[in-house]
């Protein structure tokens, strides 16, 4: 006889479940992006960082035994971390512990998600979870983990998969499957070149979210004799999940909304142009992912800085903001923004104006500058009278520009810009000496 699904009966798996947040990973698609922070820290939202998601997700649900492991450059990670999510309290055995790459075998760093995992094996064992939840660090959602949980016991099942549906162009990035009627998986391809599309939907292909319940028993049994195969690579999506296909009952969770059964919110903000598009999304009046639901709060750690201001009242002039996020710390001097995301400490000179752009932190904008679809990295400081996003040749000369045509703006690609501007200055003033 299966469960029920009460709530008690969910509280009691979720208190038995470890989550295991894989957060290692270079997010190279993200260019310049996380050229020094891996892509879990990337900053998202204008005040939170993208694995607060994750992690808030975790907590919400009730698992408050949560590893995080870490790789690529993780030191904002780390930090991050220290200082927002310390709060749980170790004498319940409540944590959010950071496990660093440590080469606990061999010489070898990570060699995959599965053999990030293995590594760990025995804190994982430390702790006699019931179940593992195997989470990655570098989407935007929100979840209750609870309910797939419940359906992985209730299946019997020994890995239940959380899936999502996903446009049949964008499928050959994910893990692609298909699952009979009772949503058990009979295929399972990595990333494949022409992904199979869901029965009577052509448009549409059913992708793994990255997430993955296992019974503990069956996840260390399958790390060991992955461990053992030199010719593995030791992956989830490569080869644990297509290699228990058929061997082992896997299931599908497909991440829907409880009352209507649509799609759920879930971003996989992994390029430029899709980071840039899901913070957009979040200017609209009514934007899909509810940032102000006070029932499933999204934790992260709260700098102290004051309100946003906005100053100036003259033509011309008038601090303003329009169908835009500007989060604490913020001054909007004189300037108008518009449909834009303005991140912590963020400021803005008057006779600027700033268009559908996103400003990370500690962005600085001067006197007479049009910003327009664009996205300005941590610290950037533009100088008076730039313009970035108007002239695409110019654009690609001193930027990177997207395949949407967005602008990504970086330090080190201002510092480039600016010394430039000085030598060609200094040359036409040597040719012009010369002449005279």
């Amino acid at each position: 006889m299966k469960p029920r699904k009460s709530g008690r009966f969910v509280s009691q798996l979720t208190k038995s479940t470890m989550a295991i947040v894989m957060a290692g990973g270079r997010g190279e698609r993200l260019r310049h992006l996380t050229r020094n922070r891996a892509k879990p820290a990337m900053p998202f939202a204008g005040k939170y960082r993208i694995i607060d998601f994750t992690l808030s997700n975790c907590v919400n649900s009730g698992i408050r035994q949560i590893l995080v492991l870490t790789q690529y450059k993780a030191h904002a990670l780390i930090q991050h971390i220290q200082r927002g999510w310390g709060y749980l309290r170790g004498e319940l055995g409540e944590f959010v512990q950071l496990v660093p790459a440590q080469q606990q075998i061999g010489e070898s760093w990570y060699r995959g998600t599965a053999d990030s995992l293995y590594q760990n094996l025995d804190i994982i064992e430390a702790y006699h979870p019931d179940l593992v939840l195997v989470l990655a660090g570098d989407h935007v959602y929100k979840m209750d983990y609870g309910p797939m949980i419940a359906f992985h016991v209730e299946k019997d099942a020994d890995i239940t998969v959380g899936v999502v549906q996903v446009p049949l162009s964008q499928a050959r990035e994910f893990g692609v499957m298909t699952v009979n009627e009772v949503q058990r998986i009979i295929r399972f391809s990595e990333k494949p070149a022409q992904p199979e599309p869901m029965p009577g939907r052509q448009d549409v292909a059913l992708a793994s979210m990255g997430i993955y319940v296992f019974n503990r028993e069956f996840l260390q049994k399958s790390l060991r004799a992955d461990a053992a195969d030199t010719s593995s690579a030791h992956d989830f999506g490569k080869n644990i999940i297509p290699g228990s296909i058929g061997k082992a009952r896997v299931y599908a969770y497909p991440f829907e909304d409880v009352k209507t059964a649509a799609q759920a919110y879930w971003r996989d903000v992994g390029t430029v142009d899709a980071f840039y598009e899901a913070n957009m999304e979040l200017v609209y009046v009514t934007p899909e992912l509810n940032l102000y639901d006070e029932d499933w709060p999204i934790w992260t750690y709260q700098e102290h800085v004051p309100g946003a201001k906005f100053v100036l009242d003259d033509e011309g002039r008038r601090g303003e903001a329009i169908n835009s996020m500007v989060s604490g710390g913020c001054i909007i001097s004189g300037a108008t923004v518009r449909e834009s995301m303005l991140f912590v400490n963020t400021h803005v000179h008057e006779r600027s104006v700033v268009f559908r752009s996103v400003l990370l932190p500690n962005v600085r904008i001067g006197r007479g500058c049009r910003i327009s679809r664009a996205i300005l990295d941590e610290g950037c400081v533009v100088p008076d009278g730039m313009h970035i996003g108007e002239d695409a040749a110019a654009d690609a000369a001193r930027f990177h520009v997207t395949e949407g045509g967005v602008v990504l703006v970086t330090p080190d690609m201002l510092a480039a810009a600016e010394a430039e501007r000085r030598s060609a200055e200094a040359r036409a003033a040597a040719d012009a000496a010369g002449v005279g």
